[in-house]
């Protein structure tokens, strides 16, 4: 279930507000500039699925979100519990960073949690299969797709070259629950 948690940045053991609302949620993040929406994910999977045949089956939503972002490309990313990089690309997006562009991911399949660093607050939003949500560049965040990985999601870029982060060197993520433990 979608779900949002808010802490404030000091108390990583204490929620300050939670909602699995959809409007609710996206409401609330709104107040930071994050676009979060339900979209419907239509398409079933095999599950063999490659990054083609699932850039195809949702090419219509890809193709909206591009010509309304002025964005230039898109890939897919597609994480299993075996994935045999789990545990690195784990520990890579755990560490807080930012970007240049926008961050915007639909998932597919699966679930994983944004951390947002917004004005002293720590929102967690679990997003899961329907879940739409951008990050506008220069926002600090953390993902964490969990233990053991299941997550399909539609990657959109306005840079070619695809996710660039900067990293803040801030270790704020190693004080927050992670997601799935």
């Amino acid at each position: 279930m979608t779900r949002l948690t808010i802490y404030a940045e000091g108390e990583p053991k204490r929620a300050v507000a939670q909602s699995s609302d959809g409007r609710k949620i996206a409401e609330l993040l709104e107040k930071g500039g994050i676009r979060f929406e339900r979209w419907q994910a239509h398409a079933a999977l095999a599950d063999d699925a490659g990054q083609d045949s699932i850039l195809t089956a949702y090419r219509p939503e890809i193709d909206r979100l591009m010509t309304e972002g002025g964005y230039k490309t898109a890939d897919v990313i597609r994480l299993k519990p075996d994935h045999p990089d789990r545990v690195a690309l784990r520990e890579k997006f755990l560490n807080e960073h930012t970007h240049s562009e926008d961050e915007v991911r639909f998932f597919v399949e699966g679930a994983g949690a944004f951390y947002l660093h917004l004005d002293g607050q720590i929102h967690q939003i679990v997003c899961e299969r329907n879940d739409l949500l951008s990050v506008p560049a220069g926002t600090r965040h953390w993902f964490d797709m969990g233990p053991q990985p299941l997550l399909t999601c539609v990657r959109i870029f306005t840079n070619p070259e695809g996710w660039v982060a900067q990293f803040t060197g801030d270790k704020i993520s190693s004080r927050f629950p992670k997601y799935g433990e």
